[in-house]
């Protein structure tokens, strides 16, 4: 969930896709401004931070990089449950992994928080040459789904920015709440038992 304090917000955020999709390499990139030609597979998940300034507010993004492995799926809830937004990454040279992307959505949709800012992320846009997944394929299906999209490549940093800044200007900035946290006990004297006078 996002919590807010005096502008500042802070986050959970979760990648989810396919192994090979890219999610720690979009996640290096923009974390640390780094690409590793050869990323080795995440085991369960990853845990980062980064702190954006966006608009008047102070957005910490606590990013949750989570295994693609189909051996891992059943520990992804642990992850998504109470996240703010989710990035669900493919590969746009690999139509399995598009595939795999529109059942995240479906996941998420049924069982995330129903306020998550979701965005879809078509990486390794540097592969054009190879490319199996078109833009207009991907941005109907983000369309029809609620989702925002953008085309990413963690190689050469395209869009990576971008896709994490546009989530944190889309976060819903919490309203205070109208009563406190907890049960609120209303006196009804009306309503005392009869019992309490059986016994003087």
């Amino acid at each position: 969930m996002a919590t807010i304090g005096n502008n500042n917000l802070n986050a959970k955020l979760v990648l989810l896709g396919d192994m090979g999709a890219g999610k720690s390499s979009l996640v290096l990139r923009f974390v640390k401004g780094q690409f590793l030609e050869f990323q080795e597979s995440t085991i369960g998940a990853a845990f980062f931070s980064q702190t954006l300034a966006v608009n008047d507010a102070t957005v910490k993004l606590e990013i949750w990089d989570t295994a693609g492995q189909e051996r891992y799926h059943s520990l992804a809830p642990m992850y998504y449950r109470g996240a703010a937004a989710a990035i669900i990454v493919y590969d746009i040279t690999n139509t399995e992994s598009f595939e795999r992307a529109k059942k995240w959505v479906q996941e998420l949709q049924k069982q995330g928080n129903p306020n998550i800012v979701m965005a879809l992320a078509g990486n390794k846009a540097d592969l054009e040459d190879k490319r199996k997944v078109t833009t207009e394929e991907a941005r109907l299906h983000a369309e029809e789904n609620g989702l925002f999209f953008m085309e990413t490549s963690a190689k050469t940093a395209i869009n990576v920015n971008d896709i994490f800044y546009e989530i944190a200007k889309r976060l819903p900035r919490a309203q205070p709440a109208q009563n406190p946290a907890g049960m609120v006990l209303v006196d009804r004297p009306a309503e005392r038992s009869h019992a309490a006078a059986c016994c003087s």
